[in-house]
């Protein structure tokens, strides 16, 4: 089969327009009568009136005593009035319809009562004085919701209340989503066995239908169907025959086994296949039979981004309301983040407020990584026509979590260590309240962070060869009169990571030049390819030499996976890394690794939250038996700055 190229792609808003000007969005859904009981969250069909009044009666709005009130004119203070029980006062509590001939209710408080048959008061009462007239609510003929009304729970009281006890209201949205691909396997039937075979746990679905469903509509999953063209059309054809509109998720690239927008092509009208977004640029768009299909990215957050800003609108437009948006934050870019013009980008951020500024550090850009989207605090768009975003920039961000304090969030930044994860776990066990928002920059990276202001935390273990001292000569070339707090962390292993059982027989970095070994390597201001530059140096070798020098990875944790799935033979990393992952490990040589923190956070009830748990013992013992760790001199203060 020929492979697409993506000769229609669009730009996001040229994709929207032609998307909501294909089809009659409005007249897809159909009415339907339900129970008001279980109307919450749904949306009226047509205009509803109100079949009676609320309150159909006079009533009291007081418990007291119901008067006609132009009989009451004369009393005061000076001159009481009193009123005969059952005659002229009738005693009533709230809610009761007052008896005929009374307009006013005096409250209970005012009322002295002489005798049982005899009241006293001592001011007079006004017409329908503390009364709930007929009508006062609603009249009966009154519009109580329009069309297009998103009924919510206190909607319902007011239906009820005024006679209502089914309500029209439009059919939900049913979308049908097919997963595609020879690879997938369903969560309940994966085991590690059938993983490492080569198939791939199918989630996507789940996430889409949540989406679906958190807008209203009705998701039908079907199973995941073979890369087959004509297996592929079935499944359309069927789901086109209740569904409102059909997702079919994966196929949706350029590749020899994506069939989405060629069936769309021959089934109907192709629309447009790619968008100038990312994520989720391989989205397909038409129309089969009238009825919209979309072609979903196979990458998770190339699939969730791709349905949101496509499908969103497109609910909107049929159910006739506008579905809440996330709200937004200005905040400031905490690193310079380079973009490519022409594409609407959709970043993944952490969010923290530092020194009374919200600020943001990027999460991973690849559309694979589905964590990116679990761990982040909101997404950062860069328009098409922007080349990126400067360290410090000021732009509005989507809050994925607005229940967030950031008052209550330390922004962590630099160098990764697993240990950083334990800390943000035993810190949420002991004050919920507090949260940690860790990313990985690297060692200079983190350093740099701070002295712009743009992180309460750094972890660094960046080692100078001139002096033998880690930390400390950098703080002084970059934070010189800056006030910082160094505090120690842990001593770590870092070495050789190679396979289970050490194949090749590696014992040192001359090794893996001489043997021709493909090498990971971590980027550039990472306190370990600091490291791993001095050893070459100091050895004689040249980096140009080392097979995969340029080959990187942002976290230890990256390299020993890299490792294990072949990509390469060996990566210079922590011994915790490789034990987590079951490989092996040669040392080389031990570090420091270190807390760098602004003054102002040191100085914080948040700070000291954090060294209660540094000073405790259950942590210190998790911490070493990650593997390699030396907790001893945890959280000892290396250095304190002006």
């Amino acid at each position: 089969m020929r492979r697409r190229i993506y000769l229609r792609k669009k730009t996001l808003k040229e994709a929207l327009g032609l998307l909501l000007s294909s089809c009659p969005w409005e007249e897809f859904l159909k009415t339907e009568r339900i129970p008001v009981r279980k109307a919450s969250g749904r949306i009226t069909a047509e205009a509803i009136y109100a079949r009676r009044s609320v309150p159909a009666f006079n009533a009291a709005a007081m418990d007291g005593i119901a008067v006609q009130a132009e009989k009451t004119f004369s009393a005061s203070e000076y001159q009481p009035l009193r009123l005969k029980v059952g005659q002229e006062a009738h005693f009533v509590n709230t809610g009761e319809p007052l008896p005929p001939e009374t307009n006013a209710v005096i409250m209970i408080e005012e009322v002295h009562q002489v005798s049982p048959e005899e009241v006293e008061i001592m001011a007079p009462a006004y017409p329908w004085q503390h009364v709930r007239k007929i009508g006062e609510d609603v009249v009966e003929g009154e519009l109580l919701f329009p069309p297009h009304h998103l009924l919510r729970p206190w909607d319902l009281g007011a239906l009820l209340a005024t006679g209502h006890l089914e309500v029209p209201v439009k059919e939900r949205p049913r979308v049908a989503i097919i997963p595609t691909g020879d690879e997938l396997v369903l969560p309940e039937e994966a085991t590690s066995e059938i993983l490492a075979s080569g198939y791939t746990v199918e989630f996507n679905s789940a996430m889409i239908a949540a989406l679906v469903e958190e807008w209203g509509g009705e998701a039908r999953v079907f199973p995941p169907v073979p890369d087959q063209k004509e297996e592929i059309k079935r499944f359309i054809l069927k789901a086109l025959e209740d569904a409102h509109l059909v997702a079919v998720l994966a196929g949706s690239s350029a590749g020899a086994k994506d069939h989405t927008a060629n069936l769309v092509e021959e089934l109907g009208e192709l629309l447009f296949h790619g968008v100038a977004m990312m994520p989720g640029k391989p989205a397909v768009f038409g129309t089969i039979k009238g009825k919209p299909v979309l072609g979903v990215p196979g990458y998770p957050v190339s699939a969730v981004m791709a349905f949101e800003k496509l499908m969103k609108p497109a609910f909107e437009a049929m159910l006739g309301i506008r579905l809440p948006a996330r709200p937004q934050e200005e905040a400031f870019c905490g690193r310079k983040i380079p973009s490519r013009p022409g594409t609407r980008e959709f970043l993944r951020v952490k969010l923290g407020e530092v020194a009374g500024r919200k600020v943001f550090i990027t999460l991973k850009r690849g559309a694979g990584a589905i964590t990116t989207l679990s761990r982040a605090d909101a997404l950062c768009e860069i328009p098409e026509d922007w080349e990126g975003l400067s360290p410090g920039e000021k732009i509005r961000v989507e809050l994925l979590r607005p229940e967030k304090d950031l008052s209550r969030t330390a922004l962590v930044v630099g160098s990764h260590d697993l240990a950083l994860d334990i800390l943000s776990e035993f810190l949420k066990k002991r004050s919920p309240w507090f949260e940690l928002s860790i990313a990985h920059v690297g060692s200079l990276g983190g350093i740099l962070a701070l002295r712009d202001g743009l992180a309460h935390m750094a972890g660094t273990h960046l080692f100078d060869p001139q002096s033998g001292e880690f930390n400390l000569p950098y703080i002084e070339k970059y934070l010189s009169g800056h006030p910082v707090v160094l505090i120690h962390f842990a001593y770590r292993e870092q070495g050789l990571i190679v396979p289970k059982g050490n194949p090749a027989g590696v014992t040192g970095l001359k090794e893996i030049i001489e043997k021709g070994l493909r090498f990971i390597n971590r980027q550039p201001g990472a306190g370990t390819r600091v490291l791993l530059d001095y050893y070459l140096e100091k050895l004689g070798l040249s980096a140009e030499d080392l097979k995969g020098y340029e080959d990187e990875e942002n976290t230890h944790l990256g390299v020993a996976i890299a490792v294990a799935t072949g990509r390469a033979d060996v990566g210079l990393g922590i011994w915790a890394a490789a034990r987590l992952l079951g490989l092996d490990f040669v040392p080389l040589f031990r570090e420091r690794y270190d807390l760098l923190l602004r003054k102002d956070f040191f100085e914080s009830p948040f700070w000291q939250e954090i060294a209660s748990v540094l000073s405790s013992e259950p942590f210190q013992e998790k911490v070493k038996s990650l593997g390699g760790y030396d907790v001893s001199r945890m959280g000892k203060i290396l250095y304190e700055g002006p």
